[in-house]
């Protein structure tokens, strides 16, 4: 673990991790659950830095049954997965807790919307900078470097430190 920069704190037998343990990994996901012969298997829940989970049960480190959870609280399920479909296209915070009226109020969930980073994008899991291309999370912790797909998207569709459309500017700049 020294190597890859992985954490265990948890049961161990025969110089191995086996029973219920805390595996973190170096990107901050952290499996709970137990574990034989160094590998997850039996019960485990992934943690993601994002809010995210994954339940399941896991076989030799692979997971065979299970259930993934966004950070909204929204489940995924295979079949008859009903969420934005083509007659419904609200996102699950829209349809849990109602839409906001029209307008400025739309622009985030938080109230009042988070404050953008000068010349950044706010691009729903953290800022983005289209000159050094980078995506750090609200915590200014890197998460990626966005590609030129990303990079298009967000220049396109995300909310801007200057939002020339809606007018909206923070109250203090960055």
């Amino acid at each position: 673990m020294e190597h890859t920069g992985s954490t265990y704190v948890g049961d161990y037998f025969h110089e191995r991790m086996e029973g219920e343990g805390t595996y973190t990994l170096p990107t901050e996901t952290r499996y709970e659950g137990e574990m034989k012969d160094g590998m997850f298997h039996g019960q485990g829940t992934l943690h993601f830095p994002n809010g995210s989970k994954y339940e399941g049960t896991w076989d030799c480190g692979i997971p065979k049954e299970g259930t993934y959870t966004f950070t909204d609280g929204l489940e995924y399920k295979e079949k008859k997965w009903l969420y934005c479909d083509g007659y419904d296209r609200r996102f699950n915070t829209e349809i849990c807790n109602g839409l906001k009226p029209a307008g400025r109020s739309q622009l985030t969930d938080l109230d009042p919307p988070r404050e953008i980073p000068k010349g950044c994008y706010d691009c729903g899991d953290g800022f983005y900078d289209p000159v050094t291309r980078v995506v750090n999370d609200y915590t200014n912790q890197f998460l990626r470097n966005a590609d030129d797909d990303e990079h298009e998207w967000i220049i396109r569709t995300c909310r801007k430190e200057w939002d020339e459309i809606t007018g909206y500017k923070p109250k203090h700049p960055l």
